[in-house]
């Protein structure tokens, strides 16, 4: 049973999100021959002021 989780800056729509575990769902099935009843998917929203990339957070201006 694979556990996918999946961090994203915050914003994205429910409807997004449905799409994207459609998608991750039907080729993980594909590639380790499971039924879709295996796969699991854990969103996590994150603010931009709790990610850094490089010492920056992607809140402060680019």
């Amino acid at each position: 049973m694979p556990l996918i989780h999946i961090s994203l800056f915050e914003g994205r729509t429910v409807e997004q999100k449905r799409e994207l575990a459609q998608a991750i769902t039907s080729e993980t099935c594909r590639v380790l021959k499971i039924e879709p009843s295996s796969v699991d998917i854990i969103y996590e929203d994150i603010k931009k002021h709790d990610w850094a990339t490089a010492g920056k957070l992607w809140s402060d201006p680019r």
